[in-house]
């Protein structure tokens, strides 16, 4: 089943996903307060919804806690990525200045909707020049360090995952990976390159990826999940 997405009342927009690995239903909230549901093939849909009006407090609850999390960007904030310098001021109209890897960004107004996107646009086509430049050539060195081969990578803007690796070795990366640090990167390189070699995540799996981080695997994992695969 593709996703489904479903307007639910005093919780918003709720994703429904199928997914073969699954094996009973799982909620997420991410960082724009939408919910995913992802559950196994044998559940329904009914069954998913009812799952959700279940734990509608706890959804709300958490909604409340990414509200109060969210990036406060104001004027003359700085922000400093791998090789861009942004500046975000208020004027007139919303633009983008860029002189070399000074870059400033410009907008009418911090709190409206449309000026939160904008900005979002802009630190997302920063990544995203970052990524294409940094990723596949540190995926390439890290591959031929640890023995491993893979087919061809691509750069998205993934919401869902930082990192997928397809039956063909065919390796997707998150663009989003451009705001943690390198040994974090690093970790989540090595993470798909393993699965070019073991497609599940058992526990050949991990002792391999032990192997090649250092025995950090599992501390590194949960430091990963302390970032959001959102922009802001």
């Amino acid at each position: 089943m593709p996703q489904q997405v479903v307007q639910i009342k005093h919780i918003g927009n709720v994703t429904l996903s199928k997914n073969r690995r699954s094996k009973n239903i799982k909620l997420s909230v991410k960082p724009d307060k939408s919910v995913l549901v992802s559950f196994p093939f044998y559940v329904s849909s009914k069954e998913a919804l009812a799952f959700v009006t279940k734990h509608t407090e706890w959804i709300i609850n958490q909604q409340q806690k990414m509200e109060q999390r969210k990036t406060r960007i104001e004027t003359r904030d700085e922000m400093l990525t791998w090789t861009h310098r942004v500046t975000f001021l208020q004027g007139e109209s919303n633009r983008v200045m860029k002189r070399g890897e000074q870059v400033q960004v410009i907008v009418q107004d911090f709190e409206s909707e449309s000026s939160k996107a904008f900005i979002e646009s802009v630190i997302t086509e920063i990544y995203r020049i970052e990524a294409k430049m940094h990723l596949p050539k540190r995926l390439s060195t890290l591959s031929a360090k640890h023995g491993f081969s893979f087919n061809k990578v691509t750069i998205r803007d993934n919401r869902r995952n930082w990192g997928s690796c397809s039956s063909k070795n065919n390796i997707s990366l998150n663009l989003q990976m451009m705001k943690l640090p390198e040994e974090l990167i690093d970790y989540i390189l090595l993470h798909e390159l393993v699965h070019t070699e073991i497609k599940n995540h058992g526990s050949k799996f991990w002792q391999r990826l032990d192997e090649v981080s250092d025995g950090q695997s599992r501390q590194l994992a949960r430091e990963v999940k302390k970032y959001s695969t959102y922009t802001l």
